[in-house]
């Protein structure tokens, strides 16, 4: 019987409820807001579930924002254009410095092969002057009659063939007009059958490497009387 009485107890206790909707279901108007007797309804009703808000529409800018987006716009526009004049003049350092840079790399390219055309000519020019007693001795022993013919003929004549792979020629001709840039005259003979100095005999033979003397040929020369 106890057990009764507690659960009238329990049944008369009064229920409460308390609406937490910020919209009114009835009028559609937002709790906690006064509204003025002339605005006018809302156009459209809340629709949904009793309690979900419905999402609020895109607000538009007056002409004031407009105005205002306008200039933040011209601004933006205006930084950029300013900032592109330093780009532009960094672009073209670098395109000047790459420029210089590509010219004194070519210019050094060719000082390398300028050098190394020069080295390997002095080092030819080396081993001919090496080898020019040589070539006098061949000359002797050919004017003595020793390499007429037999292996050592043949020898001395491939020797002085690959010579001539590196532009190695003789100065060794008579009856032309005595230079002192290719001749060195020993001794002058007067003769009445020249009308200038000319050679009339090759003591020893000179050399040359393309157009560079190595040897001058050292010459007797005719002179006219």
């Amino acid at each position: 019987m106890p057990h009764h009485g507690n659960e009238e107890e329990h049944q008369s206790e009064p229920v409460s409820f308390r609406d937490n909707r910020k919209i009114d279901p009835e009028t559609g108007a937002v709790r906690g807001q006064q509204k003025d007797a002339g605005d006018p309804a809302p156009a459209e009703p809340v629709s949904g579930a009793a309690g979900e808000q419905a999402p609020p529409a895109p607000a538009v800018p007056d002409s004031a924002d407009g105005d205002a987006l306008a200039q933040a716009e011209a601004i933006l526009n205006e930084a950029g254009e300013g900032e592109d004049a330093p780009v532009t003049e960094v672009i073209a350092e670098l395109r000047n410095d790459l420029l210089r840079l590509q010219a004194e790399y070519v210019n050094y390219r060719r000082r390398v092969e300028r050098d190394r055309d020069v080295a390997r000519d002095q080092a030819v020019i080396g081993v001919l002057n090496s080898l020019m007693p040589v070539l006098d001795d061949i000359d002797a022993a050919r004017q003595h009659g020793d390499l007429a013919d037999g292996p050592f003929a043949a020898i001395a004549g491939k020797f002085e063939n690959a010579l001539k792979a590196y532009e190695l020629t003789r100065i060794d001709e008579t009856g032309v007009a005595f230079d002192p840039n290719i001749h060195e005259a020993l001794i002058q003979q007067p003769s009445a059958d020249v009308q200038a100095d000319s050679v009339s005999q090759v003591l020893r033979a000179g050399y040359r490497k393309g157009d560079r003397v190595l040897r001058a040929a050292q010459v007797i020369v005719a002179v006219p009387e």
